[in-house]
């Protein structure tokens, strides 16, 4: 998130980017996103100055933070980065310096937590000495649509001068317009709830998805007759990771339980979604164990096309394709995986998996797995599919790509 933000602020006042990570900030100094956010020419031009030298921003007068806010393993809020982040600016700031949170968090982060850590480093009173802001994020990970240039910024200040400040400089980047919301909890509560909508909506798909199953009905011939209807959202099944929708409902719902409700419809939501990795590959499962009357034969190796957290970016953060794996595997099939954007180092450091560097055409796959609908896949031929598996194979389409594909004689098909 903070690359595109920086490039985009870069073209009106200077700025300098830092991060703790030397490699990643060695590749951007090249031109490189590793992200695939920001395009080389683009990077190359920009008048930001990159640097892994906390120093280098001291005397700034606005600090943007936009570190990571995961779950622990109990799905606990994990706001260790965002402390971090706190502890280093608070550091180098000067009196009147504005500190604006862009990561996700439940209401009253900023101010109660991130406030006093500030203070206590810098030893500067919050609210006189320096203040706080917050305007989330909310660019879409491979999205070239809706950029940080033109989506509607959320701004909220400490106070209104404060806001005002915040509402030039994000003005001056975006085509999107402002929003000033109420106040810092405003801003933090409408954020998170922007994810948890849409991880409640994709579990009601989700779970009807799982009802078809049983009925034989595809979800995606479903939803392609319900969309004719003006009023009918269109979210899609499917595995729901990364770093967004798959943690920040637990926030939400941490949030509620810290002040006395307990939340149904947030929860289940998660339970839904988190639970729809092992209905797959058990699905695909009961496929295989049809097409081979039971037998030992059905068992095989099975190709996992696919292990970012959703189509086109490299991202493995959270990715619940590891569910299908780590389930596929419990029931006894060898599982090999490929990706084309996803990044092999990563990919053992975060799930030992160790990815192939090409799907070989072998034919002697019992099934391969439509996971995620990166380009290279959606643009796979029948010819690419017959090629992997051997005769009697299963193509599994879990993101309905392969829809329009009419398949050889003898290949069995898949889909949710």
């Amino acid at each position: 998130m903070g690359i595109p933000l920086c490039v985009a602020l870069a073209r009106y006042s200077p700025v300098v980017g830092f991060d703790i990570k030397s490699e990643r900030v060695s590749q951007l100094k090249k031109g490189w996103d590793a992200t695939g956010e920001v395009d080389t020419e683009d990077l190359r031009a920009s008048s930001l100055v990159l640097t892994d030298t906390l120093e280098d921003v001291a005397g700034s007068d606005v600090f943007i933070i936009t570190v990571p806010t995961p779950v622990d393993a109990d799905n606990r809020p994990d706001l260790s980065a965002i402390r971090s982040a706190c502890e280093m600016v608070g550091g180098v700031m000067s009196k009147g310096a504005i500190v604006v949170l862009e990561s996700t968090v439940y209401p009253g982060v900023t101010e109660d937590f991130c406030g006093p850590i500030l203070e206590n480093v810098s030893g500067l009173v919050c609210g006189y000495d320096f203040f706080l802001g917050y305007s989330p994020e909310r660019v879409n990970p491979g999205d070239r649509e809706n950029t940080v240039e033109r989506i509607a910024k959320v701004v909220a200040g400490q106070n209104e001068q404060v806001t005002e400040t915040l509402a030039e400089m994000y003005g001056a980047i975006t085509t999107g317009g402002i929003f000033r919301a109420r106040d810092i909890r405003t801003a933090e509560a409408a954020k998170v709830i922007e994810n948890a909508q849409r991880d409640i909506n994709i579990a009601f798909v989700n779970e009807v998805t799982q009802i078809f199953q049983k009925t034989g009905l595809s979800i995606f011939d479903v939803l392609e007759a319900a969309s004719t209807k003006w009023n009918f959202l269109g979210f899609q099944p499917g595995l729901v990771g990364g770093h967004c929708i798959g943690i920040d409902p637990f926030y939400l719902a941490r949030w509620a339980q810290d002040n006395g409700y307990e939340p149904e419809i947030i929860l289940a939501g998660r339970r839904i979604n988190d639970g729809m990795g092992a209905f797959v590959a058990d699905q695909i499962d009961r496929m295989l164990e049809e097409i081979s009357h039971g037998g030992d034969e059905g068992k095989g190796d099975i190709l996992i096309l696919g292990l970012t957290f959703k189509e086109d970016v490299p991202d493995l953060r959270n990715s619940r394709v590891i569910d299908v794996v780590e389930r596929l595997r419990e029931l006894g099939y060898g599982v090999q995986v490929h990706d084309p954007l996803a990044d092999p180092v990563e990919a053992r450091q975060f799930y030992d998996i160790e990815l192939l560097e090409s799907p070989e055409p072998s034919g002697e796959y019992t099934c391969v797995i439509g996971a995620v609908a990166h380009r290279a896949y959606r643009e796979f031929s029948t010819a690419s599919l017959a090629n992997l598996l051997r005769p009697g194979g299963l193509v599994a389409d879990v993101k309905g790509m392969w829809r329009g594909l009419e398949l050889p004689d003898g290949l069995r098909r898949w889909q949710l």
